[in-house]
């Protein structure tokens, strides 16, 4: 089937039959779901031809008699769909022992969640792409506010709802101002049309109001590591996997081919606030001590360089930004994954009471090296790729910005291997006296991790299997 009807009708079907099951069956219900989903993704892939920059598998939905979104997919959404399909999986799974009450009704956000993700990343049409953007807001505002960690889980909760919320505002009146001078919000009309460049400039920072809050860039990142501490460990993967992905996203699929004269003009604002992201990032990861912070500010670091990649406004750049992500995506949430592995056995995520843990736990210290140093970026990781093709680019636009970005390379190596050797070395922590017999990493868990660790190398070694798939979309770009 040439559509997209089947991605979106597995999952819709998943969520009433958990709807309407006892709450006992909700977990195997949602594994079985998105593991269908998951599988309805690659043979999307399977069918995707490669030859073609053209949206491929077009689905017309029928809102009203007046209003039709249009839902298609190129290789750049058909990549964060199958990253959203896989790390869905990944969420499941990690939560199956962790959350305790209200099991239903947490699947169900996350079903709910896979439905509205797979609709952002194929949607064509400006307004319904908003709407499912804002609509992302909902469920993930359920997962901290009620499945959080600790106390303050309301107050991130509403922090990451209000920040998000308030900077979409600028661009649903962008989507407004578009209309009544264009006549349309079709994403394929609109691509044919020439905007004047004086609106443009006003398009493109009300855009970037809502982009640069979701990615998140400096100062607009407040939000995330709160979300990210208070989040139950499914949502700190959701969140550093796909969400913060959306801001990038943004700019690539409408900032960059709509508004192609304003993004050139606001590229040495955007540079700068990047380059600023890094190193004031990554000298805060230097000074955190939660295990989860520590983390959730890496993310904001590394999300600069995809945002610098971007605005190089080159081919190489934009590949290069859209591997990183789908790299960071794999890598930030297997980090999630391990550092609150740690926190279920010993209640504490202070990194001044952990030392020595290689003794106790080997299986464990050598997968989160392993991640550790795929983090830094090391050669026949993914992540290596990515900040390979995205610094490429940019020392090809700028030398200097190039030189910036790489203090990045070096701060994050820094604080990676400082968390790593605190944690993994030494002697036994006090504080830890009592687990020396703690139980290492258990199966379930390790095949958890598994596939993260598999596709962190396989797209290190192999990276032209999502490059290949990229190039016609992002050369259309720039036709």
């Amino acid at each position: 089937m040439n559509t997209l009807i089947p991605i979106f009708l597995i999952p819709t079907i998943g969520f009433f039959i958990i709807l309407f099951s006892k709450e006992q069956y909700a977990r195997y219900i949602a594994l079985i779901t998105t593991i269908i989903t998951f599988f309805e993704s690659l043979r999307l892939w399977f069918n995707f031809d490669y030859l073609t920059s053209d949206f491929q598998f077009i689905t017309i939905f029928n809102w009203n008699n007046n209003v039709q979104f249009l839902f298609g997919i190129d290789g750049i959404g058909l990549i964060f769909i199958i990253l959203t399909t896989f790390l869905l999986i990944i969420c499941i799974l990690v939560s199956w022992d962790y959350i305790k009450f209200l099991v239903k009704e947490y699947m169900l956000c996350f079903i709910a969640l896979d439905i509205i993700l797979i609709g952002v990343f194929s949607i064509l049409d400006l307004l319904g792409f908003y709407i499912l953007f804002e609509t992302v807001l909902i469920p993930m505002f359920l997962v901290i506010g009620v499945w959080g960690a600790r106390e303050e889980k309301i107050t991130a909760a509403y922090y990451f709802f209000f920040y998000t919320l308030v900077g979409s505002l600028l661009m649903l009146l962008s989507i407004f101002f578009i209309y009544s001078i264009t006549g349309t919000t079709d994403y394929l009309t609109l691509l044919d049309i020439t905007i004047d460049p004086y609106y443009q400039n006003i398009i493109f920072l009300c855009f970037f109001a809502s982009f640069a809050v979701k990615v998140p860039k400096i100062p607009f990142h407040i939000w995330l590591p709160l979300a990210h501490v208070e989040a139950p460990l499914a949502g700190s993967v959701i969140l550093a996997g796909i969400l913060i992905k959306l801001g990038a996203y943004g700019f690539i699929r409408f900032s960059l081919p709509l508004l192609p004269d304003a993004s050139i003009y606001f590229a040495p604002l955007v540079f700068t606030l990047s380059i600023i992201g890094i190193i004031y990032a990554s000298l805060t990861t230097l000074r955190q001590t939660d295990l989860k912070r520590i983390i959730a500010y890496s993310s904001v670091s590394h999300m600069a360089v995809v945002t610098l990649s971007i605005f190089s406004l080159s081919i190489i750049g934009i590949e290069g930004s859209i591997f990183l992500q789908v790299a960071h995506g794999i890598v930030s949430s297997a980090l999630f994954i391990i550092v609150t592995l740690l926190y279920e056995r010993h209640h504490t995520r202070i990194v001044k009471y952990y030392r020595g843990i290689t003794l106790t736990m080997p299986i464990y210290s050598t997968i989160f090296l392993f991640f550790t140093l795929a983090n830094i970026a090391v050669p026949l990781s993914c992540n290596f790729v990515g900040e390979f093709l995205s610094l490429m680019a940019l020392f090809q636009v700028n030398p200097i910005i190039c030189i910036l970005a790489c203090s990045g390379i070096i701060l994050s190596a820094a604080y990676a291997l400082f968390l790593y050797n605190r944690v993994a070395f030494g002697e036994i922590s006090v504080y830890l006296k009592h687990s020396v017999y703690s139980r290492d990493i258990t199966r379930r868990e390790f095949y958890v991790l598994l596939p993260l660790m598999f596709l962190t190398v396989f797209l290190g070694v192999y990276p032209q299997i999502l490059l290949d798939l990229l190039h016609p979309s992002v050369l259309r770009i720039f036709l």
